[in-house]
């Protein structure tokens, strides 16, 4: 399986790296090859931006698509610090953060946006990790979903 191909077939580009929102490392490998990913925004420089919160300002749909976004960010930040995708092994585990309105609960359907693509683009096995969905009263730039997330290199 080349990610490169399976991208394509999508039609997801990856993009430039993400500007960081902050002095930290966008990423940072441990231990035996695992690699850290900071907390990552849906923001990028081809699509309007994704504001508000979850249950207040957007349906879950928009958060998904958030979510989603927020996924292809990490990706292609990956791509500019690894070099090659193909080199990941196995992504360990997903953390993702919902603004939320204070009755909404539905946390765990917005991050399936970025678990579906993962599990799309590397199949079972490599992309689907496990995972926490964690609703929070607000994020940076009003952003609606940040991702971070750990994974194993080959």
């Amino acid at each position: 399986m080349d990610v490169y191909e399976n991208l394509k077939k999508l039609n997801i580009k990856l993009l430039d790296p993400t500007p960081k929102g902050g002095i930290y490392s966008i990423t940072k490998e441990f231990g035996n090859k695992l690699v850290y990913v900071s907390g990552t925004a849906p923001w990028n420089s081809v699509d309007e931006n994704i504001v508000g919160k979850l249950g207040k300002d957007l349906t879950i749909e928009e958060g998904q698509e958030a979510a989603r976004r927020c996924l292809i960010n990490i990706l292609s930040n990956l791509h500019h610090e690894l070099g090659d995708l193909n080199k990941i092994k196995s992504f360990v585990k997903i953390l993702g953060f919902v603004a939320s309105a204070e009755n909404f609960y539905e946390h765990p359907k917005v991050i399936d946006g970025a678990s579906k693509l993962l599990k799309e683009i590397f199949g079972e096995e490599i992309g689907l990790p496990t995972r926490s969905a964690i609703g929070v009263s607000s994020l940076p730039w009003n952003i609606p979903v940040e991702i971070e997330l750990i994974l194993e290199l080959k």
